[in-house]
């Protein structure tokens, strides 16, 4: 019987030193950091009241700071629909293209629905500087992509 309960905890003892050689050692918190994925953030605008748009514009800017900077967060804009008209370069609230310009500059990618533009009779060249046209030509589908590529879907 003592032989048996030896015999155990020399079984037990080798799969305790197994396991610590396989698992990987626990990563400091700053190095843990730097292998962080990115959060990635999917922000939809597509009515047409420049106040909901503004504060969409807001959070964005909230956000990448919340996370640290751009350096830890991916956001896509898609904007289509109504809201196309509140980003017209020569019609756009002076507070709201601010508020654009600062998100573009943090790394924002801002995407404008092809399909919108068609049926606003706007281009690219119409519409404030930083936008480009949606990858595929319905926003919708668009944003359905994202989200199946893992971004996060918010909507103010």
């Amino acid at each position: 019987m003592f032989s048996i309960s030896i015999k155990r905890r020399l079984v037990v003892s080798a799969l305790a030193a197994a396991a610590l050689l396989v698992l990987p050692v626990s990563q400091s918190p700053l190095h843990a950091a730097e292998g962080k994925a990115k959060v990635k953030v999917l922000y939809h605008v597509d009515g047409k009241d420049p106040e909901v748009a503004k504060y969409a514009l807001a959070l964005i800017n909230k956000h990448i700071d919340a996370e640290g900077g751009p350096e830890n967060i991916d956001v896509e804009l898609v904007v289509h629909g109504p809201a196309l008209e509140l980003f017209e370069n020569d019609k756009m609230d002076p507070e709201m293209k601010k508020r654009f310009e600062q998100i573009v500059d943090k790394g924002v990618h801002a995407e404008m629905c092809q399909v919108s533009m068609k049926l606003y009779n706007k281009t690219l060249d119409n519409l404030v500087k930083g936008f480009v046209a949606t990858l595929h030509p319905v926003a919708v589908k668009r944003i359905a992509d994202l989200q199946q590529q893992g971004y996060i879907y918010i909507k103010p």
